[in-house]
């Protein structure tokens, strides 16, 4: 499948994640994280929204990002803040891969 260059940016290449770890990257002048999960990768903001912990400091297992800071965690596939104190969910952002590159586009809050 084509990317398409105008709405996709080059992050990393694809071998560069293992199944179960994150990366972060910076891209379009904002730190994300990339993540593989499951075979598939998935790409957040690197930002807790509770109080701006960077998400790639944290742990991640089962799906879900912790941050390092006060524990909150957000789901890897949609962003959405899964426990407290976080109220509000993270940006996640598309992804492609051409099979050995990754590629995003940064989605605005």
């Amino acid at each position: 499948m084509p990317i398409d260059s105008e709405t996709f940016e080059y992050a990393c290449a694809a071998d560069s994640i293992g199944e179960g770890k994150m990366r972060a990257v910076e891209l379009a002048d904002r730190v994300v994280i990339l993540v593989r999960h499951d075979g598939n990768f998935y790409c957040l903001d690197d930002v807790c929204t509770h109080d701006g912990g960077t998400l790639s400091d944290g742990v991640f297992r089962e799906g879900q990002v912790a941050c390092p800071r006060h524990g909150a965690c957000f789901d890897v596939r949609t962003g959405e803040a899964l426990t407290m104190p976080a109220t509000e969910d993270t940006v996640c952002h598309d992804v492609k891969s051409d099979g050995s590159k990754l590629y995003v586009r940064i989605k605005q809050r």
